[in-house]
Parts: C-alpha cells; structure tokens; sequence
C-alpha cells in the first residue's frame, strides 16, 4: 500500500486493501495512457474528466426504459410500463430497430406506447385476465340485485309476510325457510287443466340454512293434515285456499317449526333458468313419464333409460312433476320428491362449478324471475353464502305411516311422533 495516501475506510470502519482493478463511469470508454500524466498509485480514482465525457445519445447501443411501479395500485391501472425513456440507435438494442417502442421521424421527443402496442409478457396478460373477471363478476352481482329488486316489489303478499318470524343473518345465525313449488303452468301451454281451480303446491320443503348448517326436509304434497278454516285436506290445497299465507300458517301448525322466509319458485320459469345454467345432470332408473296427456296432447313428455343424464330445462321440470312412472310401478309421490332434491342439489353444484362463468350475468339475471320471495338481493346473496358455508347435507323426507283412501281422496298420513322425529333432525341434525 502507498505511504503517501491514507487508507480508505471499509463499510465496518476497518481499513481495508484497495481492490485490483480501476473505477471508471458508466458508459465511457477505457481510458486511453495518458504520457504526460504521472500514474496514479490510487485504485479508487476515476478517469480524467475529459474522458468521463458521455458519448452522444444516439450512439447508445441500448435502450432505457423507466423502472416499474412498485405498489399493486399503479400495477393494476397499467403504469407497469416499460415506457421508452431514451430512443435507441436504429438497428440496436434489445429491442431489434425499436419500432414497437418508439414512432416519429429522428429527433422526435420520446412518448408513452400504446397499450395495444406493447409487448405481451405473461405477467400482463394474467393482469388483463384477473380484470375481465373481476368485470364480469361485478356485472352479473349488478344485474342479479336489479333483477332480484324488480321481482321483489310486490310478489309476495303482504298477508304472507305477517305470518312469518324475524330471523338472524344467515351467515352467522341459522334461519327456517319455506320452499314451494308451484303447479303453476306458464301462459299459453296446451296442457289440459292448466287454468281450472287453484293453484296447489307441487312441492313443499323445509331448509335449516345458516351459521355452517345446511338441513331440509320435504314433505310430500299428499300429506293429510288440518287446514286452518278449512278443515281436514291434503297439505298442497291449502295454497290454493288462500294462496301463500295460509301455507305457511298450515306447515307452522304441523310442524311447530317457525318460519322465516318463503321462496315461492315458479315452474313457468323454472326451464329458463335451467337453461341459463347449461341444464343439468341427475342419476336415475328408467322414466316413462307422459304428464297430461304427454307432448302430443299438449302435456310432457320424458323417456331416460337408467343411468346419467344432461336434462334442458323442460327435461328438469318434467321430471320434477312426474308422479306416475309407467316403467316403474313402485314409483310414488316420494320418488318424486327425491327426484326433486337431486335437480336442486345439481343446480347448486351448477352454481359453484368454473363452468358457470361464460354463463353467469344470464344466469344471475334469470334466476330472481324463477322464484318469488320475501328477501331481498342482499339477504339471498347471504342465502346463497350460507349454502355453500353449509354444504349438502342429504334431503329427509318425511315418510307417511298409511296411505289410506279418505273422501275419495288418495293421502297420506304421518302420525305426530313421527312429525316431531323428523322435525327434531331437520333442527339439530339428529
């Protein structure tokens, strides 16, 4: 080490040798022997001044570009650049001749490409990805609240809405929700008795949902119970005695269960929001199922050998109202209610499949038009969080202990202990 310059101090205070090798400025040239200059014992001195002079600007063999945005805020609205800070030389740098980068005859002032113009790195594309979908997301939640608020004003009675109970949130409280289908058939079908007397319910469910539980029970709609004000019936009349209100005052007397909120759906709607679902995919034996005549006479037809199946949405529906099975003697009214759990389940299983995606503003849009309920959007957003949350737990049913003839009327007859057993599962689970 030289005598006559003292030690440079290390990063830990400590002296420390000088490196080997000289400092010079980025981009300069190496510096050519000065004779009349005296050599320097210094490794840390940089070249002469008139040496550390930059080359020209459209010399560079490179090109510079500006650093990207470190925050995910900047990411996301597309300031990750590389925006050209400097033009490269015509035929150099990384870049080939720069033309994806830099547009103006020479001499013009640099600018920011455009975005369809830049150069499509993975990280991009994933970004353009994420932001579709976080579109289409937002777009089907928008148009299933403006649906589910158009639907809701006014389609369910306000005489129905006083029979039911006050209940917690369903994603940390647990709620009892009445499901009903309706016999309803859609306007202009051909289907003998489609417009004479009331209309009955075709299905009847009770689901537990809420606070991680999922439980339904249905009850066939052949059930024979007392009727506020009418006496002794089948449990589907009571609908069409004096509509929803009074279903709901009827399944609460049988039941003892209170009821929170009612979901009304409408099989003449029902096939269109199948179909806005692609349709879906149920398990069963052979169905020889002509529904009012069958589709020649106006009615329904379905024939499926046994095993899996991909139904439209008339397939679904026909298949919800078959009772008689002329391949299949031994089929009842409860065949066709486990039939019906398989199509909600599936539908479900629909709604939180990646297929669904392509699919979801018409699903969401047609969804609300297929049911009438009490809630509104943000309640069954909080219905449908608290399915998922609650899993699928297998349908009961409640099975009848006799099925005798009364008034000429074929019914079936569930004795009170039986009601309570199965009430007792649908709200502990055992």
């Amino acid at each position: 080490m030289s005598e006559d310059r003292p030690q440079r101090p290390g990063r830990s205070g400590q002296t420390e040798d000088p490196p080997p090798y000289r400092v010079y400025r980025a981009g300069s040239e190496s510096p050519q022997p000065d004779p009349d200059r005296r050599p320097s014992s210094d490794p840390y001195e940089l070249s002469d001044p008139d040496e550390r002079e930059q080359p020209d600007l459209g010399d560079r063999p490179y090109t510079l570009y500006r650093s990207a945005p470190r925050g995910l805020i900047q990411r996301l609205r597309g300031e990750d650049g590389p925006a050209v800070i400097d033009r490269p030389s015509r035929g150099g740098g990384r870049g080939g001749d720069g033309r994806d980068e830099w547009s103006g005859d020479d001499g013009a002032e640099p600018r920011k490409v455009r975005w369809w113009r830049r150069r499509w790195t993975p990280f991009r594309v994933l970004r353009w990805v994420i932001g579709i979908c976080v579109f289409w997301l937002v777009l089907s939640f928008v148009l299933f609240m403006v649906s589910a608020s158009i639907q809701s004003g006014g389609s369910i009675p306000a005489s129905a809405k006083r029979e039911l109970s006050s209940g917690p949130n369903m994603v940390t409280g647990t709620d009892t929700v009445l499901v009903l289908g309706l016999d309803q058939r859609p306007k202009g079908s051909k289907e003998p008795g489609a417009f004479s007397g009331g209309i009955r319910t075709d299905s009847i469910m009770l689901w537990r949902i809420g606070g991680g539980t999922s439980r339904r029970l249905s009850i066939p709609r052949d059930t024979w119970v007392n009727i506020p004000g009418h006496g002794q019936s089948k449990i589907n009349a009571a609908y069409a005695y004096g509509g929803p209100a009074l279903a709901i005052k009827t399944i609460e007397q049988f039941t003892h269960v209170k009821i929170n909120h009612v979901i009304i759906v409408n099989l003449a709607n029902f096939p269109v929001f199948i179909d806005a679902i692609g349709g879906i995919d149920v398990h069963t034996g052979r169905i020889c199922s002509n529904i009012s005549g069958g589709a020649k006479n106006g009615g329904f037809s379905l024939y499926l050998k046994p095993g899996e199946h991909h139904l439209t949405g008339i397939q679904a529906l026909t298949l919800a109202r078959t009772r008689d099975n002329a391949c299949n003697a031994a089929s009842t009214d409860l065949t066709r209610e486990a039939y019906q759990q398989q199509i909600l389940n599936d539908i479900k299983s629909k709604l939180v499949s990646p297929s669904i995606i392509p699919r979801l503003p018409w699903a969401s849009w047609d969804a609300p038009k297929a049911v009438r309920t009490d809630m509104g959007g943000f309640t069954l957003m909080q219905l449908f969080i608290a399915s998922e949350i609650g899993g699928s737990a297998p349908t009961d049913i409640l099975k009848p202990t006799g099925s005798p003839v009364i008034d000429g009327q074929d019914a079936l007859v569930a004795t009170p202990a039986d009601v309570r057993e199965h009430v007792a599962k649908l709200i502990t689970g055992h």
